[in-house]
C-alpha cells in the first residue's frame, strides 16, 4: 500500500493544494527531494519539530526523517503567507484565555503578526552561517526568518495541535486502512479485562490496594499481540454473515490502543461492590435478602447510566482542541513508545527493560510482603518508644499521621499517589495540601476540638460517647430501621480528628473548585455550556456536519472518515439502565423512593458540565459522593440503605460518563473508529461486572477471618467499605441535620470554600509567574483528603520518586524519560501485583521474627490503646453531649 496518509485530500483543505503535495511523492509513496526550503531553513524547521540530530542535514537526506516530520515539512513548504497569517490571527483570538497554551508561543505568534511586512510575500530574512549556533532548544522564539516561521507556526497549529504536549505524542495524519477493529484486538482486550477484574476486585479492600493499572496492562498487551501475529494461523472463520480473520497481519498501533481502551474502561472495580459488601457483611448491615438478581440490577444500572450522558458531551470535551485531557496523555505516549519500531542500538529495548524490571519487582516484593514486612511499614521512628501515644500520633504509619522522612521500601506504598504518572507540580501541590492537613489534624486533636482527643487521631471509624466503635445495630429496630428511642439512649456518633478535617475539606472543595474554575477559566466554561445546548438541539436534527464549529480541527478532519456512534445507541442504554434502576428500588427493600433515582440523575446532569470541563482542561477530577450524602440525608432521613443506594448512582453516573468521554478523546487523538470503542467498552463493562460480582460474593462467603477488621492478616481492612458504611450511619441513619447540630463548623466550610476563591484567583492572576504557573489550589485542598485511614507515609516516598523521575530526569534527560519512565512504573506494578496474588492464594505460614514483628509492636500493632484521653474518666463516665441534649 502506498502512503495514502500523505495524499488524503482532507489533510490539505483550503491552504494547501493536493496536487502540489502529490508531486512530492515517488512511485513508492515516499517523499521526493522537491522542496524549496534551504538547508538552513530545514534546520530551523527540524529544530522546531524536535529533531536536533538533523541540524546540518541536506534536503537530499529528508528520507531519513520520520513520516510525521516529512508530512509537516511538505505542508510548511507549500503553505501561502496569506493563509498562514489568517491562521495565526484566529489562533490569537481563540487562545487568549487558554491556560494550557504556552505563553512563550503565544508571545511568538503576537510578534509574528505584528511584524507582517507591507508586501504580502516578503523575502526571507537571510541567516548567515555563523548564526547557526542560535538553534538551541528555545531558538524558535526569536524571529530570524519571518517568511518561514509564520508558515511553520501556522502549520503546527492548524495541521497538528496548538499544544506541544499533544504534538509530541500524536500524529498529524491518519491511515484509515491500518488494522484496528480486529477479532484479536477484542479477544486480547476482553481477556485482560477478565484477568484484571479478578486481581482488582480481590485487592480493592486491601490497604494499600493492589491493582493492575491500564498502563501496566498496556505494556502486557504488546507481547500478546505480537505473539498472536507470529503464531496464530492465518485463517478466516464464517460466523453468520460475518467473516472473522483470525490473524490478519502484524499487530498494529491502533489495535494496541483499542485493546488498551477496552481494558481501561473496566480497570476500576464497579462502585456498587461497596454497596454489596456493606449490605451483606455481618460486620456492617448483615442483610440476608441481598440476592444475586438485586446485585445485577444495581451494578448494571449504576455502571451504564453514565454512558448515556456522554452523548451530549462530545462537543464539549472531545471535539475541541482546548480539551486536551492531561490525564490521558501518558497513555498515548506509552502506546507510541511501545509501538515505535525504530532501530536504536545504543538503548535497551523497552520490552526487555520491562521484563527485567517486572522480574526484579516480582522477587523483591516477597521481602516487604512476606519475609521482611518491616520494609513495607518502615515506622522506625516508633521503635524507640512504641508505647508513646504522642510519638505514634505524629509519626506512626499504622495508627498515626505518618510523618516520617523515609516511611517505606514497598513500591505499592510508594506509588499510592501515582508518583511516576502525575506531573511533578501536581504531586507537590497535593503533598503540600497533605502537610497542611497534617498540621490542622494535630491542631484539632491536641485542642480536644469536639472531643477528638478521646478517639484515635487517624481513623475512618465512628465512635460512641464511651470512645468505642459505634454499633449501628444499637440504634436500629428489628427491621433495620432507625429507632429514635434507642438513639436517645446511645447518643450520636463522633468523628476522629482526621475524619473531621476530611469532611470539612470536602465541604470546602465543592464550592471552591466550581467557583475558582469559573473565575479563572470563564471563557472555557461559557463555551462548554453553549456546546452542550448545541449538542442537545443537534440530537434531534439530521446534520451533515457533526463537528460543527470544530470541523477545521485537524483531528476532527481525520475522524470524519469514521462513522459516529448513533444517538439512538446512547438512548437505548439510557432506557435500559434506567429501567434496571427503577426495578432496583421498586422490587427490593432499599428504602428508596422512585423519585430519588430521577433526582440523582438530574443532579448529575447539572454537574456533568463543570466536572468534565474541569477534568478535560486541568486533569483534576472529583466525585459527588459527599454532596449526594448531604442531599439524600436531608430528603430521606434516617435511612442508611437509601443513602448508599442513591450514593452509588450519584457518584457513578458522572464517573462513568467521564470514563467514556475520556476514552473517546483517546480514540479521537489516535484516530480509532468511535463505534469500535463503544462496542468494546460496553462488552468490557459487562465482563467487569460479572467477574466483580463473582469475586465479591466469594470473598463474603469464604469466611476470611477478621475481614474488614483492623490488622487483618492479608491487610484486607476494607478502607473504602468502612468509610462507605460509616457515612451511611452518620448521614443516613442519623442524618445531616443532627450532624450539623453536633458539628456546626461544617456549615462554615462551605462559606470558607467560596471565600478562598477570591485570594487564590487574585494570586493566580497577579502573583509572581514562577509561583502562579504551578499553583493549583484545588489540588492543594484535595491533599487534605489523604488521611483516615491513609496518611503521609503513603505519599512521602512518592515525593522523592516524583522529584527524581518527573522533574530531574524529565528536564535533564527527556529522551530517556520518554522512553523508560512509564515502562518502569508498569514493570514495578506488574511484579508487585503478580507476587501479591501468589502470596494471597498460597497462604504460606506466617514467619515470626523481629523483621516481621518490629513494626507491629506496642500501639502500632493494636496491642495497646491508641487514644490519648480516657473517656471513662470524663464526667458521668462518658464524653460529648449530655443525655437529653442529643440532636
Amino acid at each position: 500500500m502506498k502512503n495514502q496518509d500523505y495524499i488524503e485530500l482532507q489533510q490539505y483543505p483550503d491552504h494547501v493544494d493536493k496536487g502540489q503535495v502529490e508531486g512530492l511523492l515517488n512511485e513508492e509513496g515516499e517523499t521526493k527531494d522537491e522542496i524549496s526550503l534551504t538547508e538552513t531553513q530545514l534546520s530551523i524547521v527540524l529544530h522546531r519539530l524536535g529533531y536536533n540530530d538533523f541540524t546540518y542535514m541536506n534536503s537530499n537526506d529528508i528520507q531519513n526523517l520520520p513520516r510525521s516530520t516529512k508530512y509537516m515539512v511538505n505542508i510548511i513548504d507549500k503553505m501561502s503567507i496569506d493563509n498562514a497569517i489568517e491562521i495565526i490571527r484566529n489562533s490569537l483570538a481563540d487562545h487568549s484565555q487558554d491556560v494550557n497554551f504556552p505563553k512563550d508561543e503565544y508571545n511568538l505568534l503576537e510578534k509574528l503578526l505584528h511584524s507582517v511586512p507591507n508586501n504580502s510575500e516578503p523575502a526571507p530574512i537571510k541567516i548567515e552561517e555563523d548564526t547557526r549556533p542560535i538553534l538551541n532548544e528555545k531558538s524558535y522564539l526569536n524571529i530570524v526568518d519571518w517568511n518561514l516561521q509564520v508558515r511553520l507556526e501556522a502549520t503546527l497549529i492548524h495541521y497538528h495541535s496548538p499544544y506541544p504536549e499533544v504534538r509530541a505524542i500524536t500524529e498529524p495524519y491518519d491511515d484509515p486502512e491500518l488494522l484496528c477493529e480486529t477479532f484479536r484486538a477484542y479477544f486480547i482486550g476482553f481477556s485482560w479485562t477478565f484477568i484484571g477484574s479478578i486481581i482488582n476486585t480481590c485487592f480493592v479492600h486491601r490497604i494499600p490496594n493492589i491493582s493492575l493499572s491500564s498502563h501496566t496492562v498496556q505494556v502486557l498487551l504488546l507481547p500478546c499481540g505480537k505473539l498472536w501475529a507470529r503464531y496464530m494461523p492465518n485463517k478466516k472463520i464464517k460466523l453468520f454473515s460475518k467473516t472473522i480473520h483470525i490473524n490478519p497481519g502484524p499487530w498494529t498501533y491502533k489495535e494496541l490502543m483499542l485493546s488498551t481502551i477496552i481494558y481501561s474502561c473496566s480497570s476500576g472495580v464497579p462502585y456498587s461492590m461497596y454497596n454489596i459488601f456493606v449490605m451483606k457483611l455481618d460486620k456492617f448491615y448483615g442483610l440476608k435478602w441481598v440476592t444475586i438478581t438485586f446485585q445485577i440490577f444495581l451494578s448494571i444500572s449504576t455502571q451504564f447510566l453514565g454512558f448515556s450522558f456522554a452523548m451530549v458531551m462530545k462537543k464539549v470535551c472531545v471535539y475541541p482542541s482546548t480539551s486536551i485531557w492531561p490525564s490521558i496523555l501518558p497513555t498515548i505516549a506509552l502506546n507510541k513508545a511501545l509501538m515505535d519500531e525504530e532501530d536504536v542500538t545504543h538503548y535497551m529495548s523497552r520490552f526487555k527493560f520491562f521484563i527485567i524490571v517486572a522480574i526484579f519487582s516480582f522477587f523483591y516484593n516477597w521481602m516487604p510482603s512476606y519475609f521482611f514486612k518491616a520494609l513495607a511499614n518502615f515506622n522506625w521512628t516508633t521503635w524507640f518508644a512504641p508505647l508513646s501515644i504522642h510519638l505514634v500520633n505524629v509519626t506512626g504509619s499504622s495508627k498515626g499521621l505518618g510523618l516520617n522522612p523515609w516511611p517505606t521500601f514497598d513500591w505499592n506504598r510508594i506509588d499510592a499517589g501515582g508518583c511516576l504518572t502525575l506531573p511533578f507540580y501536581s504531586y507537590v501541590n497535593r503533598y503540600l495540601g497533605s502537610i497542611l492537613g497534617f498540621l490542622v489534624i494535630l491542631l484539632v486533636y491536641y485542642t480536644n476540638h469536639y472531643y477528638s482527643s478521646y478517639f484515635p487521631i487517624n481513623s475512618n471509624y465512628l465512635f460512641n460517647n464511651k470512645a468505642k466503635v459505634y454499633d449501628i445495630h444499637s440504634i436500629l429496630n428489628e427491621k433495620n430501621q432507625f429507632d429514635d428511642k434507642k438513639y436517645q439512649e446511645v447518643g450520636p456518633p463522633y468523628f476522629s480528628a482526621a475524619n473531621l478535617v476530611i469532611y470539612g475539606a470536602h465541604f470546602c472543595l465543592y464550592p471552591f473548585s466550581i467557583l475558582y474554575n469559573f473565575a479563572t477559566e470563564w471563557n472555557s466554561m461559557k463555551s462548554s455550556f453553549v456546546s452542550v445546548w448545541i449538542s442537545l438541539t443537534d440530537a434531534f436534527k439530521s446534520s451533515s456536519n457533526r463537528f460543527g464549529r470544530y470541523s477545521d480541527d485537524p483531528h476532527c478532519k481525520m475522524m470524519s472518515k469514521y462513522d459516529e456512534v448513533p444517538d439512538w445507541w446512547f438512548l437505548t442504554i439510557l432506557v435500559v439502565s434506567t429501567s434496571f434502576a427503577i426495578a432496583t428500588v421498586i422490587f427490593y427493600d432499599v428504602e428508596t423512593p422512585l423519585w430519588g433515582i430521577f433526582l440523582v440523575i438530574f443532579i448529575n446532569f447539572i454537574f456533568l458540565i463543570p466536572l468534565t470541563s474541569i477534568a478535560s482542561v486541568t486533569g483534576f477530577s472529583f466525585g459527588l459522593n459527599v454532596l449526594i450524602e448531604l442531599i439524600v440525608g436531608y430528603l430521606i432521613p434516617n435511612s442508611g440503605l437509601a443513602l448508599i443506594t442513591l450514593k452509588a448512582f450519584g457518584y457513578n453516573i458522572d464517573s462513568q460518563a467521564s470514563n467514556y468521554i475520556t476514552d473517546q478523546k483517546l480514540a479521537h487523538y489516535t484516530h480509532l473508529p468511535p463505534k469500535a470503542v463503544f462496542k468494546g467498552q460496553i462488552i468490557s463493562t459487562l465482563i467487569n461486572i460479572a467477574v466483580a460480582l463473582i469475586i465479591t460474593n466469594w470473598l463474603l462467603d469464604s469466611k476470611i477471618p477478621d475481614l474488614c477488621q483492623q490488622n487483618q492478616k492479608y491487610n484486607l481492612e476494607c478502607p473504602g467499605a468502612n468509610t462507605y458504611f460509616y457515612s451511611s450511619i452518620q448521614y443516613g441513619e442519623i442524618g445531616p441535620a443532627k450532624v450539623f447540630k453536633l458539628y456546626p463548623i461544617f456549615k462554615w466550610c462551605f462559606l470558607l470554600g467560596a471565600i478562598l476563591v477570591i485570594p487564590c484567583a487574585l494570586f493566580k492572576k497577579y502573583g509572581p509567574k514562577k509561583l502562579t504557573t504551578s499553583f493549583q489550589p484545588t489540588i492543594i485542598i484535595g491533599g487534605f483528603l489523604d488521611f483516615a485511614p491513609y496518611n503521609l507515609s503513603y505519599f512521602t516516598g512518592g515525593l522523592y520518586m516524583s522529584y527524581l523521575f518527573m522533574y530531574k530526569l524529565k528536564n535533564n534527560y527527556l529522551h530517556l524519560w520518554e522512553r523508560y519512565n512509564y515502562i518502569l512504573s508498569s514493570g514495578l506494578t506488574v511484579g508487585v501485583a503478580t507476587s501479591s496474588l501468589i502470596i494471597f492464594f498460597m497462604n504460606p505460614p506466617t514467619l515470626h521474627w523481629w523483621g516481621n514483628n518490629v513494626s507491629y509492636q506496642g500501639i502500632e500493632g493494636g496491642k495497646f490503646s491508641d487514644v490519648w484521653k480516657n473517656a471513662t474518666s470524663a464526667p458521668d463516665g462518658y464524653i460529648g453531649l449530655r443525655k437529653g441534649d442529643f440532636p
